[in-house]
């Protein structure tokens, strides 16, 4: 510990007279010159960790003012930090969400105010309506907003950790049978619609991601819209026997509205999504045999972060794996 630091904790008596302990959190706080200081932790030793490093940093450089409602630290937030953090489509995704659910039940409640009741209720009350992704999806929305309050020095303690929540079992997409394929393709022959879901069945491609594909070289590109963090990643989805047919012409991949979509899907399919299409292809890599990395590498999922680090798959290998897609 610095000699300043240590000389200004001993004129305030010691850090354990600054020391409290609070709905499961340890905090410290102190005022030097007018300006506050604090840092809260699950642990004591985290929390006096925290709190040296903040003192040593100094005070900290004058900015906005940060909010203390609600509504406004969650757009405070999401703009100047989350907006950096996230996918475009996650972060437009979480501010439809905090737009339609959390700022017409919190409104510009201050953030010291929100109790665990509130939340329970909050929760609760969409669990009675059947919600249960929505109610999964704004539980982490909301831990990540107090969470954020917290370091922001807002609020000590996160409402949600009194909160029961048992997490919404999810179902999964369900693979299209090989008849509903030929279905499917036989009922759109003849009109535009056929190349497109051709190209969403043997490739994998999330709906929001149908727009970003372009055709290269015998390989299909397309942005993968789950990679976080800001960093941008591209998809490389060679065409498979399967596929080849549809793109004889070498033409330019492009697809009309997924409403448009949707709705002629629907009226062959009714019991299946246009996410079913992505879950038909994963389906099928495994029956033929594709082998795991260059699955991944069609659908877009990590790896981990090590293969995702070292793994750079060459396209001639995924265009052989991508070969063994023929049924």
């Amino acid at each position: 510990m610095p000699s300043k630091i240590r000389k200004i904790i001993e004129l305030k008596g010691g850090l354990q007279k600054h020391l409290r302990f609070k709905n499961g959190y340890y905090e410290y706080r102190m005022s030097i010159n007018g300006v506050h200081y604090s840092a809260a932790a699950k642990t004591q030793q985290e929390a006096k960790r925290k709190f040296l490093e903040r003192l040593q940093k100094g005070p900290a450089e004058k900015g906005p003012p940060v909010p203390k409602t609600f509504t406004a630290f969650a757009l405070f937030y999401f703009e100047n930090f989350r907006k950096r953090k996230v996918a475009p489509l996650t972060y437009e995704n979480d501010l439809r969400r905090i737009r339609k659910h959390l700022r017409p039940y919190f409104k510009e409640l201050p953030l010291k105010e929100i109790t665990p009741f509130l939340c329970q209720r909050f929760l609760d009350g969409l669990s009675d309506q059947g919600k249960g992704k929505t109610v999964d999806d704004l539980h982490s929305l909301l831990n990540v907003i107090f969470k954020m309050a917290i370091a922001h020095g807002l609020i000590s303690s996160n409402p949600l950790d009194m909160v029961f929540h048992q997490t919404h079992e999810r179902v999964h997409g369900k693979a299209l049978t090989k008849e509903e394929e030929a279905e499917l393709l036989r009922r759109t022959e003849g009109t535009p619609y056929l190349r497109m879901f051709a190209v969403a069945l043997y490739t994998g491609l999330r709906p929001n991601e149908y727009e970003t594909a372009v055709l290269r070289d015998g390989i299909i590109y397309a942005n993968n819209s789950k990679r976080h963090n800001g960093k941008k990643e591209t998809k490389r989805i060679p065409v498979s026997p399967m596929l080849a047919p549809y793109l004889a012409d070498g033409g330019e991949i492009s697809f009309l509205p997924c409403k448009k979509l949707w709705a002629v899907f629907k009226a062959i399919l009714p019991e299946h999504t246009l996410k079913d299409m992505r879950t038909t292809f994963y389906t099928r890599c495994r029956e033929c045999g594709v082998a795991d990395a260059a699955r991944d590498e069609f659908m877009g999922h990590s790896s981990g972060v090590l293969a995702d680090t070292y793994t750079d798959l060459s396209d001639e290998y995924l265009v052989r794996e991508a070969a063994k897609i023929r049924y």
